[in-house]
């Protein structure tokens, strides 16, 4: 079974070409169910390691489509490093041109490949409250929340590297206000002219090097709340920038930065029992 790794920013990515439905009838043979399938070879000790997988699909109207699932097995409609990595995938595999759209889960999603650096189109974000206030079991805590394909909550701290965002995060994520699919979390800082921003993601349930779509909320909850105009640079946890560029109606949001493919590989089926 070939498989690729990329990685966008810090988030990494295992890639696999499903047109011809090659893992559905792999799972169908061995008796495995998605989920199983997902959480062995994403496990970073017994598999390959990732935070998340990656299928392209074939469309009937675009150039492909994909399935997204976090490394615990659960589906995500939108990812936006996930995005950036498919999407050079399928410009280096000659799936794809170097401007194409491809179908997720959010919707129609619009890619352009320039070398390892890949710009998307994001979907339009909603459900945004910039005044959102949750009451965990030993703090209150004010923020925003917004959806820019899955939902964000966003809560900006006065030093961000002393925000316990494994435990914090955690109890953000299932608060009740947020049942019963939950929410990511991001805590945000801005300094030397930068967004600083840590993520807890749900279905990977820890903090990752960053989070694309949380990057697109916390620059969106910044700008509006602070009076910051776009373009505006994330500094993920990786250390890397990503650039999110917006208007005033939140038309069109784009994300844009660099991808590093990682390896190539055969995964052989005895990883299964």
């Amino acid at each position: 079974m070939s498989f690729s790794k990329l990685e966008g920013t810090g988030n990494d990515f295992i890639i696999i070409d499903n047109r011809t439905h090659f893992i559905n009838n792999f799972l169908a043979k061995k008796d495995l169910n998605i989920e199983t399938f997902i959480q062995i070879i994403c496990n970073r000790k017994k598999g390959i390691g990732a935070d998340g997988l990656i299928l392209i699909e074939k469309s009937s109207s675009v150039n492909f489509k994909w399935d997204f699932f976090n490394a615990d097995g659960s589906r995500a409609s939108m990812c936006g490093n996930g995005a950036r990595c498919a999407a050079r995938f399928a410009f280096e595999k000659k799936i794809a041109p170097k401007e194409m759209t491809f179908e997720t889960g959010a919707g129609i999603i619009k890619a352009t490949v320039n070398g390892k650096t890949v710009k998307v189109l994001m979907t339009k974000p909603y459900d945004i409250n910039l005044k959102c206030k949750i009451k965990t079991d030993t703090r209150n805590i004010e923020g925003a929340f917004l959806n820019t394909g899955v939902p964000h909550f966003v809560a900006f701290v006065e030093n961000i590297e002393n925000v316990d965002v494994e435990n914090l995060g955690r109890k953000i994520r299932f608060h009740e206000m947020f049942k019963p699919e939950g929410t990511n979390v991001n805590f945000a800082q801005f300094k030397d002219g930068k967004l600083f921003v840590r993520t807890y993601e749900r279905g990977v349930e820890g903090e990752t090097l960053a989070c694309g779509t949380g990057s697109v909320a916390a620059a969106i909850a910044f700008s509006r709340l602070f009076s910051k105009e776009p373009p505006i640079t994330v500094i993920t946890r990786s250390g890397e920038p990503l650039t999110i560029y917006f208007d005033n109606q939140l038309k069109d949001v784009f994300l844009e930065g660099n991808t590093s493919w990682i390896c190539d590989g055969e995964l052989w089926e005895e990883i299964f029992g």
